[in-house]
């Protein structure tokens, strides 16, 4: 396991709440400060909310929380309870008014795990911004990760457990550190080992089919049903200095990171979406901040798997690997 995590960064606060039973959850970074936030959306199926205003021409200079959440679509509305929790904080957005607790997020495609028809709502966001601490250590099944999966082209039934990971970099002063909610398509690599961790498995054989190798072999008759159920979603902070279009920059970068560890990544069935904050004020040179990042990012996905356990019928690198 790669050392590290998201809140080794000062000014990030995390939390998480999950329905075990459903298989399902929420992830919560809250900056009572404020942060300075980017995004970089490379997946062709996501599922986010308030990323236009992360653009570097667009008003908006900080957010307040990053929303990391399962049940697709419907797990955006978990924004709305974060944002409860931060107006009875009176943290937001000053518009003379009042305070606007500005929220961005994205989802996972958790619903055929458990039961579909429960997801992160209202209620379970307020829950998880509840449970935020300054030294979360969470890994595995917990919050967004609670029903995620990896290698999936052909179904549950060669599926793996995957979850929550986390990591952090340090370099004199700076610090990168990132979270990473492991749901993908495709089969995962721990790339600074060179090996296979999970991916689609064969349970009688015991040993990994090749995704890539039986894409290959599908073609256009690739099973309708598994298409857009999946999505890797990740939030990287920083004490860097950065603006907003430097954050965008190192969230692209840091999309490095996923295709070092996940084969194939950023296709028509994903939604890949990483956000990048920055709460500090050390200086750095932003593209040692995206080379970070990714790395971050890599070690992060290998977290998840090493961390996650057995549940829902899906078994786990731990089991594997016995």
């Amino acid at each position: 396991m790669y050392q590290g995590f998201l809140t080794d960064v000062d000014g990030v606060n995390l939390g998480h709440y999950q329905d075990k039973k459903a298989a399902t959850g929420v992830s919560v970074a809250i900056f009572p400060e404020g942060a300075t936030c980017g995004v970089d959306v490379r997946g062709s199926a996501p599922g986010t909310r308030e990323t236009d205003l992360l653009k570097a021409e667009n008003l908006v200079e900080k957010v307040h929380g990053v929303l990391l959440s399962g049940g697709s679509s419907y797990g955006l509305s978990a924004a709305s309870g974060i944002i409860k929790y931060l107006e009875e904080k009176n943290i937001g957005m000053d518009v003379s008014v009042c305070k606007v607790p500005i929220i961005v997020g994205a989802v996972i495609f958790d619903l055929g795990i458990g039961n579909p028809f429960v997801r992160p709502d209202h209620e379970m966001g307020y829950k998880a911004s509840l449970n935020i601490s300054d030294n979360d250590k969470s890994l595995g099944n917990i919050g967004a990760g609670c029903g995620a999966s990896v290698g999936k082209i052909l179904g549950n039934d060669y599926a793996m457990k995957s979850g929550i990971g986390q990591s952090s970099l340090k370099v004199g002063d700076l610090l990168v550190s990132s979270i990473t909610v492991l749901n993908a398509f495709g089969d995962i690599f721990d790339y600074e080992k060179s090996i296979q961790i999970a991916g689609c498995y064969d349970r009688k054989n015991y040993n990994f089919l090749s995704t890539e190798d039986l894409y290959k072999n599908m073609n256009s008759d690739y099973n309708a049903f598994n298409r857009a159920t999946n999505t890797t979603i990740s939030l990287v902070t920083t004490n860097a200095l950065l603006t907003k279009a430097n954050c965008n920059k190192v969230s692209q970068m840091a999309h490095d990171g996923y295709a070092r560890a996940i084969n194939p990544v950023h296709t028509m069935f994903d939604g890949d979406t990483i956000f990048t904050c920055s709460t500090g004020k050390v200086k750095a040179d932003v593209s040692l901040v995206g080379m970070l990042a990714a790395k971050s990012i890599a070690r992060s996905i290998a977290n998840a798997i090493y961390c996650s356990d057995a549940s829902y019928g899906l078994i786990s690198y731990k089991e594997i690997s016995k």
